[in-house]
């Protein structure tokens, strides 16, 4: 439903309102579209609204709140580290989402910066399709890329045994670094 426009607090109200009830990620021109207002003043408001100590995330598919749940589901969840070129991403990926595990983010060490984050929120094929026809799309590069392919990935499933069977397989793909060079 787009609305007349939104000013100021009201707007950010609005906004940070829609994203606790979305059901998936929103992306900056929906949200525009809706508050009658530019990408531009939504990434500022988003910004504001971060500021403010809301957990919202920019995702690859779109801005999430992140709810913080009083009964959370019991979600193991690890941190491996890979390796392989730009062209071999969707297959890792592919492999971790076909065993049911959700891919959070990517994570590499820059000699400046620091551990640099950036979310990547993928849990089945579609969303690694996605998350591909992003990066290619923008031209964009893989954080990897800055490291030689070395990378860390935060991952879930709903059980141990799920996280095992997608590390093995990744594991006889050759993705995953054990420290040989």
């Amino acid at each position: 439903m787009k609305t007349d426009k939104i000013l100021g607090e009201e707007r950010r109200n609005f906004i940070l309102d829609f994203l606790i009830k979305a059901a998936s990620p929103t992306t900056g021109g929906e949200l525009a579209n809706l508050a009658n207002v530019s990408r531009q003043v939504i990434v500022q408001d988003i910004s504001l609204l971060k500021a403010k100590n809301y957990p919202i995330m920019a995702t690859s598919q779109g801005y999430v709140y992140i709810a913080k749940e009083e009964n959370p589901t019991k979600m193991s969840e690890r941190i491996i580290a890979c390796k392989h070129n730009p062209e071999q991403t969707k297959d890792e990926l592919n492999i971790l989402v076909d065993h049911g595990v959700f891919v959070k983010d990517v994570i590499v060490e820059h000699p400046v910066y620091g551990d640099l984050t950036a979310s990547i929120m993928v849990g089945n094929r579609n969303d690694v399709k996605e998350f591909i026809k992003k990066i290619t799309e923008h031209n964009a590069s893989y954080l990897s890329q800055l490291t030689e392919g070395l990378h860390l990935h935060t991952i879930q499933a709903d059980s141990l045994d799920k996280l095992d069977l997608a590390c093995e397989e990744l594991d006889r793909a050759g993705f995953l670094f054990n420290g040989d060079i």
